[in-house]
């Protein structure tokens, strides 16, 4: 699959503020495509080649390079006064707001209880083991279940003859889940990611199979890997959350590493994928505008990757290969939505690059897949989703709408580029993953009756358009119980991102139809600076334009308690990581609409974050955040909407608040910041005033000591 083009959209937010669990075309995120003990078989991405000079990103020559396994070496920094004051405030900071918690929490002890019942009941009803991805190679197909890699012949796998090939637990590496699995062509070893919940970082571990399985290399900190050929795997390594850098080791009976590739642009991450018909492997280097890829030939693995088209400012492409041409998934040319291309493999720059398929105006594409003769185009358009086949062998475009219940997707793995199948899995907050089929003999879709899944007849889905302060109409789904009555007298729970051009979450979660059983109502406000109108419903909703996401969630809310759906005193805001932009921003801005906030991670003080480019995201965030150090009309901006900075004594709404000890994306001391600054200021409003029934907010931080950001496992969802 065009995987490079799907985790690009998921690393903006892997390299960003902004974790969601998302749908599979959205970014290079590893975690927002990882359940707790699940593993997702990743497919690859594709490219080009022509040998040019090297832009940023450079090729290096072969030389020795000796990947030793040893301690980090912490950073010195000077013992200054100013550092020794703010640790020492952080440290209180933290000490007084876990107290805090600690005090409250038990309050709530009852209704902990009977939500916990519930949750595990719905989990149990409606979650289904539609089978473990699944990776056919010849007559072999691996799967992984609970922490463990299996292998069974193609017969014999639904009857129980398997091989264990791996197991996390056996290993000693039982705290670790399986991010990733790669097989080497000729299936002599096997390269896994395993990640822990606690640590951004994965490892590698590279089996030699056999009759008896054993380890061959443990390389730390790694994010991708792909193997070239039988013997020979390249890798990205991480560090800080930064990929730049790509290395080869060869198994064979000289085993060594060297370097091959470094990006010298801190705005840029790498990673690696193989093209569909291993033809390539594709170095990919993205920025959140910009796109470069370089090929190696898996022919000839030794020799120097060759730049497919030097990177041009605002331009994203992607690569697959067929029959000697790429096929270049990319944002070049007007208008600036993404288009379906190809260039011959010889001449790849852009002058060459022809079209084949244009994505229609405010549709977002949603992820990609490739196929021998075919390729599987994933739509999203006013909310609905669509599924378009286009024929490279009849050259015709086929367009497919998908049930209308259906809010979001996830792509099961497809390895053989020559499968005359496509599965994939559809949901949304309140219906569990249904399994379907797309058959390119029969040319028709196929819904997958595995194990049926009950049918949620009582929740009625509505799509709605607020007018927002400049006229655009802006998306909302809604989601309500039918037997409802007087909806206006129920809670409705508002959820909001809008940044990085990523849709919001609406994946299935028990804790959705659990709110929805007990007469709430759920609202999906899809605003500008999200990505589910494209990428010029991005583009209108970041930098200079950030506040068009607070007009536009302010008109989704004003609209939903104008129709009837609930009332200010009923409702409460979610959001997570950058949502917290918008979501803090509202409670400055426009309090009386809203009664709570409940707040994932959040990013709520952008100015002082975006300041300290010692921090590992800053350079890279300034795309979608601007320069506030070197452009004072953007520090302005800003500072006009930042949540810490306006907060001001007045009547704020409830907040509740979870954090991350050691969140490297979001630094725990801006939030206890907010948290300290927002609870004297709505204390300061209630001393000053003595209103018949006003009442002071509750404003409760609870800070994870393990966990990492917006972790979204069902283990974590039940705590939260």
């Amino acid at each position: 699959s065009c995987t490079g083009l799907r985790n690009f959209l998921r690393r903006l937010s892997f390299s960003v503020k902004c974790y969601s669990n998302m749908n599979h075309l959205q970014t290079m995120c590893p975690c927002s495509e990882i359940k707790a003990k699940k593993s997702h078989i990743l497919d690859c991405s594709g490219s080009t080649c022509t040998h040019r000079t090297a832009p940023p990103g450079s090729i290096l020559p072969w030389r020795s390079f000796s990947c030793k396994e040893g301690t980090r070496t912490p950073s010195k920094r000077k013992e200054n006064t100013s550092i020794v004051t703010s640790e020492l405030l952080h440290k209180n900071l933290l000490i007084s707001k876990q107290q805090n918690w600690n005090d409250i929490s038990p309050i709530y002890n009852p209704m902990t209880k009977r939500i916990k019942e519930k949750l595990e009941e719905l989990h149990k009803k409606y979650t289904f083991n539609l089978g473990s991805p699944r990776m056919r190679l010849g007559e072999n197909v691996y799967f992984e279940e609970n922490g463990c890699i299996f292998l069974s012949k193609a017969d014999d796998v639904d009857e129980g003859n398997v091989d264990i090939l791996f197991s996390t637990e056996d290993l000693g590496f039982s705290d670790a889940f399986i991010q990733r699995i790669r097989i080497s062509p000729d299936q002599r070893y096997m390269a896994i990611s395993l990640k822990s919940e606690n640590s951004e970082e994965a490892t590698c571990v590279v089996m030699k199979l056999g009759c008896f399985p054993v380890v061959e290399e443990v390389i730390p900190s790694v994010f991708s890997f792909e193997w070239a050929t039988n013997d020979i795997l390249y890798y990205t390594s991480q560090k800080n959350l930064k990929c730049q850098n790509v290395f080869m080791t060869t198994f064979t009976y000289q085993k060594h590493t060297k370097l091959v590739y470094t990006e010298q642009d801190a705005r840029f991450f790498v990673d690696i994928y193989c093209t569909k018909d291993r033809r390539f492997l594709t170095i990919n280097s993205n920025s959140k505008t910009t796109s470069e890829v370089w090929l190696v030939d898996c022919r000839h693995p030794f020799e120097l990757p060759a730049l497919v088209q030097a990177r041009t400012k605002g331009v994203i492409y992607h690569v697959e290969h067929r029959n000697d041409e790429l096929y270049i998934l990319t944002t070049y040319g007007e208008p600036a939505e993404y288009k379906l291309m190809k260039a011959p493999v010889a001449s790849s720059g852009k002058e060459n690059w022809q079209s084949v398929y244009a994505v229609e105006k405010k549709t977002k594409l949603v992820d990609f897949e490739m196929f021998s003769d075919d390729c599987i185009m994933f739509l999203k358009n006013a909310g609905h989703l669509y599924l378009n086949v286009i024929s490279f062998v009849s050259h015709s475009v086929q367009s497919i709408k998908l049930p209308t219940w259906a809010c979001e997707f996830e792509l099961e793995s497809h390895p053989e580029h020559t499968t005359s199948t496509c599965y994939f899995q559809l949901s949304s907050p309140v219906h569990p993953p249904k399994r379907f089929a797309y058959s390119f003999k029969e040319n028709n879709l196929i819904e997958q009756a595995v194990q049926e899944v009950p049918i949620i007849t009582n929740c009625h889905t509505t799509r709605l358009l607020a007018k927002s302060k400049d006229e655009t109409l802006v998306p909302i789904t809604v989601f309500h119980n039918t037997n409802s009555k007087e909806l206006h007298r129920k809670p409705l729970l508002v959820h909001v991102y809008g940044a990085y051009g990523i849709d919001l979450n609406m994946s299935f979660k028990e804790e959705k139809l659990m709110l929805i059983e007990e007469g709430w109502i759920l609202a999906y406000c899809h605003v500008r600076g999200g990505g589910e109108l494209g990428l010029r419903w991005h583009k209108d909703g970041c930098q200079h334009n950030k506040l068009k996401g607070l007009h536009d969630l302010k008109a989704c809310i004003t609209l939903l308690h104008k129709l009837g759906f609930s009332q200010p005193k009923h409702t409460a805001l979610a959001a997570s990581s950058a949502g917290g932009v918008l979501a803090g921003a509202l409670c400055n801005t426009d309090p009386e609409l809203i009664r709570a906030v409940v707040l994932q991670a959040p990013f709520v003080d952008v100015l002082n974050t975006m300041m300290k480019t010692h921090l590992p995201l800053t350079i890279e965030e300034q795309e979608e955040w601007g320069n506030p150090l070197e452009d004072e009309k953007c520090m302005k901006y800003i500072k006009s909407y930042c949540p810490y900075q306006n907060i001001k004594p007045q009547h704020y709404p409830s907040v509740f608040i979870t954090a991350y000890e050691n969140d490297q994306r979001i630094p725990l001391m801006g939030i206890l910041r907010y948290v300290q600054k927002l609870r004297k200021a709505a204390l300061d409003y209630a001393s000053r005033t003595s209103k018949k029934g006003n009442w002071v907010p509750n404003i409760i931080l609870d800070v994870q000591a393990n966990g990492s950001h917006c972790d979204s496992s069902w283990e974590h969802s039940l705590s939260e």
